[in-house]
Order: C-alpha cells, then sequence, then structure tokens
C-alpha cells in the first residue's frame, strides 16, 4: 500500500468515527444530576448571579424538561439582565399554549419589555418606555420614573409628573415643586396637573404663586389646579380665560373647563363652538365630549357642517360620547365625508352606540392605503372600546407600518380578556422597538384591571 493509500484510508477511518460519534447521542441527564444543576441554579439566583441561572437552564438538553420552578427563576434571570426576548420564549415554555397565565410573572416579563429600553438613545423609543410607565405607575417603578425626571426629552419629562402624579402621596412634594421651575411650559403644565389631582390644599400657595407668574397655558392649568383644590374663584377666571385673544389661551381653558365638568362652564364651552379660530372649535367641541353633558348635542351637530374637517371628526366622536340614540343617522351621515379623519370620529362615536355595521365599515377602513388613516382608525376603535371592533384591532396589530401596529397595540390596553393577552404577547415579538413597549404596557394595564 502506497503512502498516499495510508493517508486516504486513515481519513476515512477517522471521517467514520466522526459521523458515529455524531449520530451517538449524548448522555443523557440523571435524575440526580438534574437535581443538582436545579439545586445550584435556585442557589445562584438567590445570590444574584443570574448569569449563572442562565447558563444552568441553558445546559438542559430540549429533551429534559426543567423544572417549573427553575424555567420561573431563568425568566426573572433573563430579565435582571435585560434579556426579554429570551425571557419570553422561555415563558412560553413555563406556560404552554391552552394553560392559564402566571398573572405575576407575565406582569414581570411585560415591565422588563419596558425598563430595558428606559436609555435608549433615540428619543421615540424613550417617550413610548414613559408613557407606558406613567399608565402603569405604581411604586414598584416610582424610582424608574424619578430618573426619567432628568432626561433631555420634554415629553419624557412632562410623561414622568404624570406617572409620579398617579402615585399621589407617594411621592414626595418637592419633586412637583421643582419642576415648576422647569425652562418648558409643558414639564410646568405635566407638575400643575399633578398637584391638583394630588388633592393636598397645602400646595395651594405655591400654585396660586405660579398662576400670578405665568403666562399663557401655565397660568390657566394653574388656574384649573386651584379649583381642583376648592377655589371657586379660580373657575370665574378659567371660564373668562376661555374669551381672551390669544387662541393658545382659550384651548387650554376649554381643555381644563373639559375635564373640571362644572355645570356653570356649558355655556362658554357651547358658545365656543362657533369661535373663529377652528382649532378653538375643535377643543370646544372635544371638551363637549369630555364633558358628557347632553345639553351639548345640539352645537355639537352644528359643529359635524364645520369647513374645518379636525372639527367635525372631533364633533362626531363628542357626539358619541353623549350616547344618544338620537345621534345615530347623524354620525352615519359623517361616516360618508370625503375626510378620513372625520370618518374615523364618526365610527368612533357609532361604535360607542354599539352599532354593529360600524364594526364591518371599520375593517374595511382598515385596509386604508394612508398608515395614518389606519393609525386613526385604531386609536378610535379603542377609545370607544367596542368589544366586537376587537377584530379591527387584530387587523392592525399586522399591518406593515409600525403606526398602525402601535397604535393598534396601545388601543387594546382598554380591553380584557384572554384574547386581548394572547393577542399582546404576540405583539410582544414586534420588529419595531416602540411597538413592543406600547404593547408591554398595554399588556400590564389589561394584566392590572383584570386583577381588579
Amino acid at each position: 500500500m502506497t503512502g498516499r493509500e495510508i493517508l486516504l484510508t486513515t481519513w476515512s477511518l477517522f471521517a467514520l468515527l466522526a459521523v458515529e460519534a455524531i449520530a451517538q447521542p449524548a448522555a443523557p441527564h440523571s435524575r440526580d444530576a438534574l437535581t443538582a444543576l436545579q439545586r445550584e441554579a435556585r442557589t445562584a439566583f438567590d445570590e444574584g448571579r443570574y448569569d449563572r441561572v442562565i447558563h444552568s437552564l441553558e445546559a438542559i438538553r430540549l429533551d429534559h424538561e426543567p423544572s417549573r420552578e427553575l424555567l420561573r427563576i431563568g425568566i426573572l434571570s433573563y430579565l435582571r439582565v435585560g434579556r426579554s426576548v429570551d425571557a419570553l420564549r422561555t415563558y412560553t415554555r413555563f406556560v404552554p399554549p391552552g394553560r392559564p397565565e402566571d398573572s405575576r410573572l407575565l406582569r414581570e416579563l411585560a415591565l422588563g419589555f419596558i425598563t430595558e429600553r428606559v436609555h435608549d438613545p433615540q428619543e421615540y423609543v424613550r417617550i413610548a418606555v414613559y408613557t407606558a410607565l406613567a399608565a402603569n405607575a405604581s411604586e414598584d417603578v416610582r424610582l424608574v420614573l424619578e430618573d426619567g425626571l432628568h432626561d433631555p426629552s420634554v415629553p419624557v419629562r412632562a410623561k414622568v409628573l404624570e406617572g409620579l402624579g398617579r402615585l399621589g402621596r407617594a411621592t414626595s412634594l418637592a419633586v412637583f415643586t421643582r419642576a415648576l421651575q422647569d425652562p418648558t411650559p409643558t414639564v410646568r403644565i405635566a407638575a400643575l396637573n399633578a398637584l391638583g389631582e394630588r388633592g393636598d390644599p397645602s400646595v395651594l400657595d405655591v400654585i396660586h404663586q405660579t398662576a400670578r407668574s405665568g403666562e399663557g397655558a401655565t397660568h390657566v392649568f394653574a388656574l384649573a389646579a386651584m379649583v381642583k383644590l376648592g377655589r371657586d374663584d379660580a373657575l370665574r377666571e378659567l371660564m373668562s380665560a376661555a374669551t381672551l385673544p390669544d387662541p393658545d389661551v382659550r384651548m387650554a381653558a376649554l381643555g381644563a373647563l373639559g375635564r373640571l365638568k362644572d355645570p356653570s362652564s356649558l355655556p362658554v364651552l357651547s358658545q365656543s363652538v362657533y369661535d373663529p379660530h377652528p382649532s378653538v372649535r375643535a377643543f370646544a367641541a372635544g371638551a363637549l365630549g369630555e364633558f358628557g353633558d347632553p345639553g351639548g348635542a345640539p352645537v355639537l351637530t352644528f359643529a359635524l357642517g364645520d369647513e374645518y374637517p379636525r372639527v367635525r371628526s372631533v364633533a362626531a366622536a363628542s357626539l358619541g360620547r353623549l350616547r344618544m340614540e338620537y345621534t345615530r343617522s347623524l354620525l352615519w351621515q359623517a361616516v360618508r365625508d370625503p375626510d378620513i379623519r372625520v370618518q374615523a370620529g364618526a365610527l368612533e362615536g357609532l361604535l360607542r352606540l354599539g352599532d354593529r355595521n360600524a364594526v364591518l365599515v371599520a375593517s374595511d377602513l382598515a385596509k386604508h392605503p394612508d398608515p395614518s388613516a389606519r393609525s386613526a382608525l385604531a386609536q378610535a376603535v379603542g377609545i370607544a372600546g367596542n368589544r366586537e371592533a376587537l377584530v379591527v384591532l387584530e387587523q392592525l396589530l399586522k399591518d406593515q407600518q409600525p403606526q398602525p401596529r402601535l397604535t393598534a397595540a396601545r388601543a387594546l390596553g382598554r380591553y380584557t380578556g384572554g384574547r386581548v393577552i394572547a393577542l399582546l404577547k404576540d405583539a410582544l415579538k414586534d420588529s419595531d422597538a416602540a411597538v413592543r413597549i406600547v404593547a408591554a404596557g398595554s399588556l400590564m394595564q389589561v394584566l392590572a384591571t383584570q386583577k381588579r
């Protein structure tokens, strides 16, 4: 045999041995070995060595099922190190399809999707993060919210104050008083809103000082906070602000009056539907819907004929909020409006009235070529809260553009039930970070609602 033949024979032998080695299954974990591995993982978790827990979990062959306890601490470990996608995959093993959800663990999972992006370099992602945290404000996210007060983004800081305001007196008063010195009116207004909701009369002096020194919308929202804290004289000044020359001030005043719902302000809101500025008219129509008094129906009906689509859209949605059966025919006329925004507002109103035919029209509108139109529809469906329209949101969660998917995910936070949870869990796999964050926030809202 030549040297070449010997070499070829040797290579063939090595190749055969390699194939046999690959074909030979690895020795399975013994029961005792698995038990020891899982016990070590538990110890590592208690000591905060989350990477070690993950290593133990991933070391178990797929044909050996880890204990539920190992899966649980594995999920939590993935979340502690910022690997929410892996945590979701493991949760699917922990709660297979058809099994009841573990609400507490699922909430932890959703929160992990949000908090791992608090320092994302993209502002729009951080806005999504803090919007979700504000909507789900609780003691376990308070420190994360407070950290957001140092964010350079104005919308982020405003959302943080909104969330901290929901925590009531659990948040230090100094947080809000410091925010009143923020250079940006939007942040100062968020602080004033939070102080008004706090229900603490001891802050009246601070708010009164802001009302005297503040200008424009800041002055208006300071007056609104004073009204919430029992200062009736501030209500009269607030109603006067709704007639001042500056349209921005008028809009701010109308928005505040709509939320306060004081009967004496209804004439001011109704008259403002005839304001010469279209944005003011739209604000007045929206405030009447929020106010919810049937006495606003005649002027809202008039506003359906406004020359500006935005006014017609808000008027249609507000008519639906009044839930008056005779407005159904008016809203169907608005559905035929050439402007997509008006159609969406009218469908919102009809869905509030429980109109089943509106669901069919909404399904067709979900195929509109303009993604902003599809997004407006998702928002309208969510605000209406009609369960039969869930099919529309499910359709929009699969949209090719991220904005309709994001709006649909946010809208689902207004619903409850296993079907909604399943949709939101699936949305956690979305390719867009903001969509995943919004879906996680909505999931937390749904879980909190079901818990109550």
